[in-house]
């Protein structure tokens, strides 16, 4: 036992511990992983997106909420950006995974990659991610 190193000398508390003495674990071990590329589906079924697509920018983040109840699709994952306010849902062909992933506690979101209006219709392109 005599062989082993205690934990100061090794530098790890030093990396693990913050300026006021807290330990921070999340930091160094959490990432984001890429999943896929998709786009939100139902965006001509949102009142006033019209208005709202001019403040959507290419890089910004999306939140991603379950709705388990939606009478239409029972995987049905709502998209809203960061204010809260809901741009669509996931498409329901992509969403069996995410939100079976979703619902084991797994913490996933979205980021806006490019954005097109077609008339009435708004599309907006995503890459879906998983924070692990």
């Amino acid at each position: 036992m005599g062989d082993l190193m205690r934990p100061e000398e090794t530098g790890l508390l030093s990396v693990l511990h913050q300026a006021d003495g807290a330990v921070d674990f999340s930091k160094p071990f959490e990432r984001d992983v890429y999943l896929f590329d998709t786009y939100v589906a139902g965006t001509s079924h949102i009142t006033g997106i019209e208005d709202l697509e001019p403040h959507l920018q290419v890089g910004d983040k999306l939140d991603f909420y379950r709705e388990p109840n939606n009478p239409y699709d029972p995987q049905a994952i709502v998209v809203k950006i960061a204010d809260g306010v809901k741009i669509g849902y996931i498409p329901q062909k992509d969403n069996i995974v995410f939100a079976r992933l979703m619902d084991s506690g797994k913490l996933l979101f979205g980021k806006i990659t490019a954005k097109e209006t077609k008339g009435s219709w708004t599309k907006i392109e995503i890459q879906v991610f998983l924070r692990d």
